[in-house]
């Protein structure tokens, strides 16, 4: 969040140097500056969509411990018991072992790092390494927070927010996979949106 913060101020910050700099210097040294101006503008607005899934991942860490899960499948296409195209996690099912819930990255900002690490024809060894073992927190039938081993494999790092679509898409039919009434409180809790509807198809 500090970097974030620290990004957020300094593209602006950069902006403003370089249009001050560019008052005195001929003007054909606008256009040098030309390709910072509009990634800089990208790298601005992509910064502030951090800060909504910050504050989720912070509901999620509050209401779960943290996990240390080893071997986690996982895979860069479609995965056959996932409603949503791309990458994905296979988790075991809390309320059931034998059954295996994906959670897909929905949403791929930030999500490049992961992409060069999940299990695929081209994904190198030492790459996939990283996320094994996987740090997760959360419930897989609903959200969760999963991160790689940093610090020797004593902390997480690169964390990333995963969510079942209808944890926040009222348009979809939700799932629960044998959650409890208690199950689904907790999700809600951790920043699931529509637990009431959650509590309905489980009913």
């Amino acid at each position: 969040m500090l970097m974030n913060v620290v990004g957020l101020l300094g593209w602006p910050g950069g902006w403003i140097a370089l249009i001050g700099i560019s008052t005195y210097t001929p003007n054909w040294v606008v256009w040098i500056f030309m390709p910072y101006f509009l990634y800089g503008f990208y790298r601005f607005f992509n910064q502030l969509t951090y800060f909504p899934a910050a504050l989720r991942m912070r509901r999620v860490l509050r209401e779960y411990p943290w996990q240390l899960l080893e071997e986690m499948p996982s895979g860069l296409g479609k995965h056959p018991e996932a409603r949503d195209d791309g990458m994905w996690f296979e988790f075991r099912n809390p309320a059931a072992p034998e059954e295996k819930i994906p959670l897909v990255f929905i949403k791929h900002q930030r999500s490049y790092w992961w992409l060069k690490r999940l299990d695929g024809p081209r994904t190198k060894p030492h790459r996939k390494a990283q996320i094994e073992p996987l740090w997760f927190a959360g419930d897989p039938r609903f959200l969760g927070v999963v991160a790689a081993a940093g610090r020797g494999g004593r902390a997480p790092k690169r964390l990333h927010l995963l969510y079942q679509r209808a944890v926040f898409d009222r348009r979809y039919a939700a799932e629960t996979w044998g959650a409890s009434p208690a199950d689904v409180q907790r999700a809600g809790r951790s920043g699931a949106l529509y637990v009431d509807d959650l509590a309905q198809s489980q009913a």
